[in-house]
């Protein structure tokens, strides 16, 4: 029990820090459109990215970092898009209404979030070497780690994506959806920027 306590304290630690996939997952809760969706793929995303480091992919992709720089540009590129799209759509106001704006379709909403999840080189960082190299410690007792670890993100996941109906009373204006959109363009900027000049080793 301890050893899954200390999994889930380590995995909500990472988990916390906001960022694109989060944002996403918060505006999908708010206007309602396959929230349960975005919710199920994070979630299982992160799990199976934690089971893979506890099971030891995290050493062989610190001797193939190469493959961290591929998705590092995959994701610049592909979080500039994101955010040039949420600031045009703060622009529009009538696109912001969660009950009659643009409805996204499920294939949209899925690509989306597997993007924004494996687009993402920190989302290996932290799952696959760093909750893989905590859990090494614990040796035959590391799955119980990992379970903590996949409990966080499971709680989180669904506690920000269903927990953010219960802030649907504040955006029911224009106003503020028009200032969230904005936030999340902000958000994912600045994630495209840290991305760009992050310095992942490759090997040799």
């Amino acid at each position: 029990m301890l050893i899954l306590l200390t999994g889930f304290s380590a995995g909500l630690s990472l988990i916390l820090a906001i960022g694109a996939q989060n944002a996403y997952v918060f505006r999908a809760g708010l206007t309602r459109q396959h929230v349960g969706v975005v919710v199920v793929l994070c979630t299982v995303a992160d799990v199976f990215l934690i089971g893979l480091g506890v099971g030891g992919l995290g050493t062989v992709v610190a001797r193939h970092a190469t493959l961290l720089q591929v998705a590092r540009f995959a994701g610049v590129a592909y979080l500039a898009y994101f955010a040039v799209g949420a600031w045009r759509r703060s622009c529009q106001p009538a696109a912001l209404d969660a009950s009659d704006g643009v409805v996204a379709s499920r294939s949209s909403v899925v690509a989306t979030t597997l993007a924004l999840t494996f687009l993402n080189p920190h989302v290996y960082l932290d799952t696959v070497l760093l909750l893989g190299s905590l859990s090494a410690q614990y040796g035959s007792h590391r799955w119980f780690f990992a379970a903590g670890a996949g409990l966080a993100s499971t709680v989180w996941f669904a506690s920000l994506g269903f927990g953010a109906r219960a802030a649907a009373g504040i955006m029911s204006s224009k106003q503020a959806w028009k200032f969230l959109d904005r936030g999340v363009a902000i958000v994912m900027a600045l994630v495209a920027i840290k991305l760009a000049f992050t310095h992942i080793p490759t090997s040799h």
